[in-house]
């Protein structure tokens, strides 16, 4: 498994970024924290979006570490051949601002073109607003809802072409 550092801006060591599985224990746990903050933004709605979030046999996943505390993570999975979708994406509140979701994100574009993906696409909510300024900011553009989300008024998708 790779593992890729960058500057913790706070601290004198570095993150640490590492490729794993869904299987990974540390992976497993943010799960948990993902999906509590979830079901408080979701509402009612969560159930239908849990039912196509679910982690298990995800070989491609990314925890982000800080001093070997897990503080962020991300994956993807396989939409079509060529196109990767980014699941998961999830960092701890005390994290947040710090760029961490970045590195994640290029960390997973980085590998899904190492396995000849060409696109990544993705789902988020109306309700994560800074989510959808994020995933812009580095290059998805909104397209109009794909598989299971299409006529999901509140579900945003969004695609990049890799490069």
């Amino acid at each position: 498994m790779a593992v890729l550092f960058f500057k913790n801006t706070n601290k004198m060591n570095p993150f640490k970024i590492k490729r794993t599985t869904s299987e990974n224990e540390d992976f497993a746990k943010l799960v948990i924290a993902l999906d509590a903050y979830l079901r408080v933004l979701d509402g009612d709605d969560h159930e239908f979006y849990a039912q196509f979030n679910k982690t298990n046999l995800l070989k491609n996943a990314v925890i982000c570490y800080d001093n070997n505390i897990p503080v962020a993570i991300g994956a993807y999975k396989e939409y079509e051949p060529n196109k990767a979708e980014i699941k998961r994406m999830y960092t701890l509140p005390e994290y947040r601002g710090k760029g961490i979701a970045s590195k994640i994100l290029d960390e997973l574009e980085q590998w899904a073109k190492e396995e000849n993906y060409t696109t990544c696409v993705l789902e988020t909510g109306f309700m994560q607003a800074d989510a959808i300024y994020l995933y812009q900011k580095l290059g998805y553009t909104i397209i109009e809802n794909y598989g299971q989300y299409k006529g999901v008024e509140n579900s945003v998708c969004m695609e990049k072409v890799l490069n």
